[in-house]
């Protein structure tokens, strides 16, 4: 008896290729890609909180890269990345870390390329992280965002970038927007809850 595509063994078949050639082909656009944004994290712990900005990234189809390099204990590694990022065609550098957290200024200090810090809670819940990466000396400034702000850091990198791309701005604006459409619906939804003395 001939196959038919109504089989379920067929279907799954194809399904299963299906998926096989589309994992493959994403694959391959993402080795194709050439990254714009550096993520650099201190220490690859520091990943469940750049994963926003990753996420992020996707979200808005802006190629990245992600390298853990510690600008403590592998030193050199970090100077040679940061004066070899903009020749490699990367344009902002995001970089997280925690208690002493020098990776950022180190960076900022070896590229002219612009670098926004990430400061990673830690024991004295990133105050630490958050006062090294700020207390630049001038000359060598890094933007800096709130303590575990992997996500701010993201979409402020997408506003610099979307300063010479008018596709990225237009997509930083339509995220804004659906931002700004969440909140009016959460206030319409708030209307509905009732309270005794609740005015509105």
């Amino acid at each position: 008896m001939p196959a038919y595509f109504g089989d379920t063994k067929i279907q799954n078949a194809f399904i299963g290729s299906t998926e096989s050639v589309k994992k493959l082909s994403l694959r391959k656009i993402s080795t194709d890609m050439k990254p714009i944004v550096s993520i650099i994290m201190g220490s690859t712990s520091d990943l469940p909180v750049l994963e926003k900005a990753a996420q992020f990234f996707d979200e808005m189809e802006i190629p990245f890269e992600m390298n853990a390099l510690s600008a403590h204990r592998t030193p050199q590694e970090v100077e040679t990345f940061a004066r070899e990022a903009q020749g490699r065609g990367i344009k902002v550098i995001i970089a997280a870390a925690g208690m002493a957290a020098a990776l950022p200024g180190v960076i900022a200090a070896n590229t002219t390329l612009p670098v926004i810090g990430v400061p990673v809670k830690g024991m004295l819940d990133g105050l630490d992280a958050m006062l090294s990466i700020i207390q630049m000396p001038p000359g060598i400034p890094v933007a800096t965002v709130g303590v575990n702000g992997a996500l701010n850091a993201a979409i402020l990198a997408a506003e610099m970038l979307a300063l010479g791309d008018s596709g990225i701005a237009a997509k930083v604006s339509a995220y804004k927007e659906n931002l700004k459409n969440k909140i009016t619906k959460a206030n319409a939804e708030l209307k509905e809850v009732h309270y005794n003395f609740k005015t509105n």
